[in-house]
This record gives structure tokens, sequence and C-alpha cells, in this order.
């Protein structure tokens, strides 16, 4: 059983389709973790909490967390669905990054970053991490995000359990190519 793959699957599960395994998460983007692991043993017959537990405390870029009990679990970031993650506006940093592929440049000119399918639009607090989530798509380009400015404007910015900034929209005169 390969934990990367259920891995992607529990994203899958935590942040888009819950029905795939028939369940509901809650308001807040919580699952039941017995549902959890009762719905992927339905795919993967010998998972267990164990494995579960590896998952969340070894997965590189902290997609999951557990409740206090470890009774639920939720991803925490990334929905396409509409939950609410409880997050609470903070001051972002005076810029952020974001990476992207070069084939989105026009878009983004055009409409600024937007969130299309996901609830906030992502941003790094460093080059580097931007360069490892835009190289995922394509030929690499990074903005700089006025992120400082923006919020001086009213543009609320969240951090996420994994310190991922997140903002609903950034206007295209906040952007500057910068890589």
């Amino acid at each position: 059983m390969e934990l990367n793959e259920i891995s992607k699957f529990i994203s899958l599960i935590l942040r888009h389709k819950p029905e795939v395994i028939g369940i509901q998460l809650d308001l807040h983007g919580w699952a039941k973790t017995d549902e959890l692991i009762t719905g992927i043993c339905e795919i993967y017959p010998s998972f267990s909490m164990t494995q579960l537990e590896t998952i969340v405390n070894t997965d590189n870029k902290q997609r999951y967390s557990f409740s206090e009990d470890k009774s639920k679990i939720r991803a925490n970031q990334g929905h396409s669905i509409n939950i609410d993650l409880e997050l609470v506006p903070v001051n972002p940093p005076t810029v952020l990054y974001h990476g992207t592929a070069e084939k989105y440049v026009a878009s983004i000119e055009a409409e600024g970053l937007i969130s299309k399918s996901r609830q906030y639009v992502h941003l790094s607090a460093d080059i580097e991490t931007a360069v490892t989530v835009g190289s995922r798509h394509g030929s690499l380009v990074i903005y700089e995000v006025a992120a400082e400015d923006m919020n001086k404007y009213g543009y609320e910015f969240y951090l996420s359990e994994n310190k991922v900034w997140l903002t609903r929209k950034v206007p295209a005169q906040y952007l500057k190519i910068v890589r």
C-alpha cells in the first residue's frame, strides 16, 4: 500500500469530494476520523489509524490536521467546496509570492490572481516555496504580491494552519513578475 497514493486520495476527499467514500464534512471542513478510515478501507482494506497518523505527521506540505483528540480530521486549505476554516484575518508581510506557469500570465495580467475552483488564492512567504509550487504547472513565472499595500486597502489575508497565505483575490495592480 502506497501512503503517497492514499494521501492524494485523502486530499481529494477532504478538499473536494467527501461523497466519494460516503462521508460528510461539517461546516468547518472536519470529517470524523473513524468514518474516513472506514471509507478508505473500502478501497485500501488494510488502511489503519496508524497509517493515517503517519500521513498527517510526515506530509511535507502539512495538508491535514487532527482535532485535539484525533476524533476529527480536515485539510488545512485548498478546498473547492464551501467550508469555513475559522481563519482570522492577519496582517501580511510586505510582500508575498505566487508561483505559476507562463501560460497563465496573460490571464493574470488581465484579471489578477483569482481563486478559480478553490476558496482562496494561495500565496507563499518566500520565493523558494513559490518556485516549488509553480514548477508543477509548466514553464515557471514568479509574481511578487504587494500584500501590505493590498491589506491597507481592505483586502484580508489569512495564514492557514500549514503556513500558506490565503486571500480571496489579488488584483493585477498589486502584482509584479520577479522571475
